[in-house]
């Protein structure tokens, strides 16, 4: 499966730069289902961030998704991939 890689940088309460990618099937294009992925992800934390919108998040690139991006798109319909800050 193709993925759509969505970069995103959201600033936490405490002023650290969060940084994490949204995974999505390369298909899906409406931007505002992405963001709302997104912020799905940012309530699942137990610290506070700034809101999730197109001057947060970017399209990146497209690859190829492993076994768990796939599994977590066919459950979920995304996946994160949480790279600074996120913890």
């Amino acid at each position: 499966m193709k993925i759509a890689v969505w970069d995103t940088y959201v600033k936490r309460e405490n002023g650290s730069l969060m940084h994490f990618d949204i995974l999505v099937p390369n298909d899906l294009t409406n931007e505002q289902d992405i963001y709302n992925f997104g912020n799905d992800y940012l309530k699942s934390k137990p610290f506070k961030t700034d809101v999730l919108s197109s001057k947060e998040c970017r399209f990146c690139h497209i690859e190829h998704g492993t076994e768990i991006m796939i599994n977590d798109i066919e459950n979920q319909g995304y996946s994160i991939i949480e790279m600074e800050n996120c913890s």
